[in-house]
């Protein structure tokens, strides 16, 4: 009985370093995406005066993706990251309040025709 557990294990295993390699190439190719995210946040910043709500949001979630994967790879959980769990939630910002833009009032509209 102790060798069919052991074997199980085993495979248990296995199966685990085969999810952890999948999720090692995962993790370099999201890596590439932050950068891409850093730079075009930097860029908006500078362009803007203000970061992008969109970004920063993307950027967290991604960030804790990465955290995730780096969790399952650790061994500190047992729970498999995207897509095998919920992609995670955003949280809010503690940095630089996000560039916003007021909507556009509305034209006055003239009813008479002109000619």
């Amino acid at each position: 009985m102790a060798e069919k557990n052991t074997l199980i294990e085993r495979e248990s295993l296995l199966l685990r370093i085969l999810w952890m390699v999948l999720f090692s190439i995962i993790w370099q190719a999201v890596v590439v995406v932050l950068g891409v995210t850093v730079v075009v946040q930097l860029a908006y910043r500078l362009f803007y005066g203000a970061p992008s709500k969109t970004l920063l949001s993307f950027g967290d979630s991604l960030s804790q993706y990465l955290a995730q994967i780096g969790r399952f790879g650790t061994f500190n959980t047992e729970a498999k990251p995207w897509p095998f769990s919920d992609w995670p939630t955003p949280q809010a910002p503690q940095g630089e309040a996000p560039h916003s833009v007021e909507p556009a009032p509305h034209p006055v509209r003239d009813e008479e025709p002109k000619l």
